[in-house]
């Protein structure tokens, strides 16, 4: 991924967290050449538009961050929608890759990937050896079949294509709706909320005890795109920060932040 030609870069769900990252960071890299669509111009559910889009836009490089995401309520709520929706997104875009002869694409993954009581920290190896987590195993399962397609195509038709698995994302353009968001913004809105109402208490779910590592959208475009610039492999990489809290800790510090000052 040269800038000598201003490459074609495509950009898929540049308008979510991760991908409006990767287009900060691409254009803070000097890349000028940047293809984006949204929802309304591009269903990526639809594998003829995909394809027409491929075929008329015409770019070399591909980040896959598109993707129907939501925090534990969603996934459990909508579990179809989430496998067949994800399925049929990455197909669609890591197929229609390859009939237009990309040179060369990245697919997001999650850590979710991971069986639910993998060994700590969590290493590519850990893949597919045990149970997934229950509440996310539908994204999960969709994931882990877009990394397989990724290495099945490297090995079937020579693409260069990569996967890399984020942690847990914050950032601009993250989601904030209390049913179907992660837990750093469901926490920073139920907080903001109480305080301006002037409530006595927030309520988090759970015991506040479990582990999670949390990474900026702009730290992890920053990896996306020096893996598109210089990493080659089947084997997927996992992207972190390297340090984790749990999440009574999160809770405590967004209630300091937000100068919250009841229970």
């Amino acid at each position: 991924m040269q800038q000598q030609h201003q490459p074609r870069i495509y950009v898929a769900g540049h308008r979510g967290l991760v991908g409006s990252a990767l287009w900060r960071e691409l254009q803070h890299q000097g890349y000028s050449n940047l293809i984006g669509r949204t929802h309304t111009e591009l269903d990526l559910l639809n594998a003829q538009a995909v394809y027409q889009f491929y075929a008329e836009a015409k770019p070399e490089y591909v980040f896959v961050a598109a993707a129907k995401v939501g925090g534990i309520h969603a996934n459990n709520t909508e579990p179809g929608q989430f496998l067949f929706e994800n399925l049929q997104i990455q197909n669609h875009l890591i197929h229609g890759a390859w009939k237009a002869g990309v040179k060369k694409l990245l697919f997001l993954g999650s850590s979710c990937i991971y069986p639910k009581h993998a060994p700590q920290p969590l290493r590519e190896g850990h893949l597919l050896t045990g149970p997934l987590e229950p509440t996310n195993e539908w994204y999960a399962i969709a994931k882990i079949a877009g990394i397989k397609l990724c290495q099945a195509y490297r090995r079937q038709y020579g693409c260069d294509y990569i996967s890399a698995m984020p942690t847990n994302m914050y950032g601009p353009n993250d989601n904030y709706d209390l049913e179907n968001s992660h837990v750093l913004p469901a926490l920073i809105r139920k907080f903001h909320e109480a305080k301006s109402a002037g409530l006595p208490e927030v309520l988090c779910w759970g015991t506040g005890t479990p582990q999670r590592e949390f990474l900026y959208a702009d730290d992890l475009a920053r990896a996306c795109v020096f893996l598109m610039q210089h990493y080659s492999d089947e084997q997927f990489i996992n992207v972190g920060y390297g340090s984790d809290l749990t999440i009574r800790e999160l809770a405590e510090t967004v209630q300091r932040i937000i100068g919250f000052g009841g229970k």
